[in-house]
């Protein structure tokens, strides 16, 4: 008997007796471990990176004007929107053979691969507008069980390393994603000119099918590596389950979490409204607001394609400096105030957006690499900080669904963008793209300054 518990303990690291396993403190675990568990996010951000280079190009390829492009970027937020909270629900209630959170990474990916194979075939601007849809529920559908992942697997001490781990595969994914078509062009002449000119160029279209492989494979790699610690009372985490079968209970449960959000939380959600108004203004306008820093507003231009490559790759300068930067949080999280850390981070982005409005012309194209580095800084404080902060306030038994739902607060300003932005450029900002980069950095300045309103959790206060 005490051999098969020792044998229980080293397989599953989680002591158990009968079909129960006891709480206790969850073990540390070693740099591969975590470098494992998070190599999914690698792929997951070939489909984020791709798609936040390309789509708006790729719109304009098709015909859109700019002040459609906020509308048609919609799907994003709403996908996740609805999307998050009910996967997170689901999988806080889900144990099977792949265990609880790693079914979801694998149906995601799966239909996020073939929505990137689709994309650049898209002849119409409908049917990009329609494939935006459902690439993004898919990539949502793989992505929220990341964050619950790292807090279900890494005990408090770790877990900010575990979510700036993430935040490296992040910035090495979008670095290659955001670059592809700058490469293929420039370094194996693969052509970016088309015979129709609302024709989306063949650089971009290999770009995609070369993420559609790159993202499955990086998430089939986390499901085959990592393991997932069963519930505490298996027998009755499977009453439960039966007791509370249907979608009626997902909604139920969503609800009964937001009145029941912890203060930590409260706190944290304006933060991240701020911080993602500020980055859907990057992500909407900056890959067009290049081309008119270059001196061209015309997507039939060699300008404007000049501008949009470039745009590509201050993107993956961004996202290498996440990576590298991702490094540095793992560090400082272990000793400095979480807060403080954030503010900083996000204050640089958003000086580095307001610094595009002062650079002019093609010819100074290497200084947009800088503004854009100083939000890969940002970035990396936003994919890792905010989330390291509110896994020590949450239930254990809840992480799926409040990781969910904390995503109400990246997509409601995302939501309010899309609605408003367009009529918002053409007629406050006189229809100029880079205003509107600028208006992003200062609600970063803003996210900055609540950043230190925020109350940590107890066992998170140094």
């Amino acid at each position: 008997m005490e051999l098969a518990c020792a044998l229980a303990r080293r397989l599953l690291n989680w002591p158990r007796i009968g079909n129960r396993f006891i709480a206790m403190q969850k073990p540390r675990l070693g740099f591969w471990q975590i470098w494992n568990m998070s190599f999914g996010f690698l792929g997951i951000q070939f489909g984020w990176g791709l798609q936040m280079s390309n789509m708006s190009p790729i719109y304009k390829y098709l015909g859109a004007k700019d002040e459609d492009i906020p509308l048609l970027w919609l799907a994003a937020p709403l996908t996740g929107f609805i999307v998050q909270p009910i996967i997170g629900a689901m999988s806080d209630r889900t144990w099977g053979p792949l265990g609880r959170r790693r079914p979801y990474f694998l149906v995601g990916a799966i239909l996020s691969s073939l929505a990137l194979l689709a994309m650049p075939n898209c002849s119409a601007l409908w049917m990009a507008a329609g494939l935006l849809w459902i690439l993004d529920a898919s990539i949502n559908v793989s992505m929220e069980p990341f964050r619950a992942f790292v807090a279900d697997k890494l005990p408090e001490e770790q877990r900010g390393t575990g979510f700036a781990m993430q935040s490296f595969f992040i910035g090495v994914g979008a670095v290659v994603a955001g670059m592809l078509p700058w490469i293929l062009k420039n370094w194996f002449n693969v052509s970016s000119d088309t015979s129709d000119a609302n024709a989306i160029p063949p650089n971009v279209k290999i770009s995609f099918y070369l993420g559609a492989v790159a993202f499955f494979g990086a998430v089939l790699y986390t499901i085959l590596t990592s393991k997932e610690y069963p519930p505490e009372d298996l027998e009755a985490f499977r009453r439960k389950k039966s007791e509370s079968a249907g979608f009626g209970h997902f909604f139920r449960e969503i609800f009964s979490a937001l009145a029941e959000m912890p203060g930590t939380m409260r706190r944290l959600a304006l933060v991240q409204f701020f911080t993602w108004l500020g980055l859907f203004c990057m992500w909407l306008h900056f890959s067009n607001a290049v081309p008119v820093v270059f001196g061209s507003n015309d997507p039939k231009s060699d300008v404007f394609k000049r501008g949009a490559e470039w745009a590509g790759v201050c993107y993956s300068i961004k996202d290498a400096v996440t990576f590298i930067a991702a490094f540095a949080l793992m560090a400082l999280s272990r000793t400095f105030d979480r807060r403080r850390i954030h503010g900083v981070c996000l204050a640089l982005g958003g000086l580095g957006l307001l610094a595009v409005g002062f650079i002019h012309g093609e010819e100074q194209k290497n200084l947009l690499l800088i503004a854009l580095a100083f939000g890969g800084v940002a970035w990396a404080s936003i994919l890792s900080m905010p989330y390291a902060i509110l896994a020590g306030a949450l239930p254990p038994e809840r992480m799926g669904v409040y990781m969910g739902i904390f995503n109400f607060f990246i997509v409601l300003p995302e939501i309010l963008a899309a609605l408003t932005f367009g009529p918002l450029v053409k007629n406050l900002l006189g229809g100029n793209l880079v205003h509107a980069v600028m208006a992003g950095g200062v609600c970063m300045l803003i996210a900055a300054a609540l950043a230190q309103w925020v109350k940590l959790p107890e066992k998170q206060v140094a």
